[in-house]
């Protein structure tokens, strides 16, 4: 099985005033192509600054990390904002969902920025926007929708573009228990046809839905299982 995410010694700092923060310490992490993993930490953690070297929107300062096997730790901003229109697929908290558009409009624009005409992207969109049950929903604006239609309107358009990974950033915390239960099992679904999906999270009960838990406490990964109970 290949690797999607090989990371090795990743350290990140901020400076903050006089002092200088040592937001990851030497972190490792390796996530094979169609695994479900869950970084699991509360506030202050860590956990977000590692979720922006994941998806490309920070750069470590020191250590290697590789995606899909690109050395991103190695490439020009210009090819890290491309690598991460095309490797990754963000789904987020808040969903994110341009408030003007409508369904299908929000799904496609990943493909627009990569250039694809309109009618093109349409078409590549519509096996996601089935699969989601979205296809009824396709001309309704997002206040028109419930908190879990949104949320799968995020996923599918994180979907469209086929990235590497699917990268979750607390992916339930907006909705209702019921609506962030479908949600997850829509994860599943997702990661049983083969999608590598990382979700960070605070919540244990959300972590446990992952095939593997990661633990991130001031900076530092554990995968210990003891340290998780």
């Amino acid at each position: 099985m290949s690797e999607t995410i090989q990371m090795k010694g990743v350290n990140k700092y901020y400076v903050i005033g006089n002092s200088k923060l040592h937001a990851l310490k030497n972190v490792s992490l390796s996530v094979e192509k169609g695994e479900f993993l869950a970084i699991l930490g509360p506030s202050g953690s860590g956990k977000s600054t590692l979720m922006n070297v994941i998806g490309c929107m920070d750069k470590a300062d020191s250590g290697t990390y590789f995606l899909d096997g690109i050395p991103i730790h190695e490439a020009k901003e210009k090819q890290i904002t491309q690598i991460r229109n095309e490797k990754i697929g963000f789904i987020f908290q808040k969903y994110h969902l341009i408030p003007t558009y409508n369904v299908l409009q929000n799904i496609v624009m990943p493909l627009l920025v990569r250039g694809m005409a309109m009618k093109e992207a349409e078409e590549a969109s519509r096996d996601v926007i089935q699969m989601l049950g979205l296809a009824e929903r396709i001309r309704h604006k997002p206040r028109e929708l419930s908190g879990g239609q949104q949320q799968r309107v995020a996923i599918a358009r994180a979907l469209v573009g086929e990235p590497a990974i699917l990268l979750a950033d607390e992916p339930t915390g907006a909705l209702d228990q019921n609506s962030g239960k479908e949600v997850l099992k829509l994860f599943h679904r997702l990661n049983e046809i083969g999608n590598t999906i990382v979700m960070i999270t605070h919540d244990l009960n959300v972590a446990q839905n992952a095939g593997r838990i990661v633990r991130i406490i001031d900076g530092e990964l554990h995968e210990n299982e003891d340290i998780l109970r």
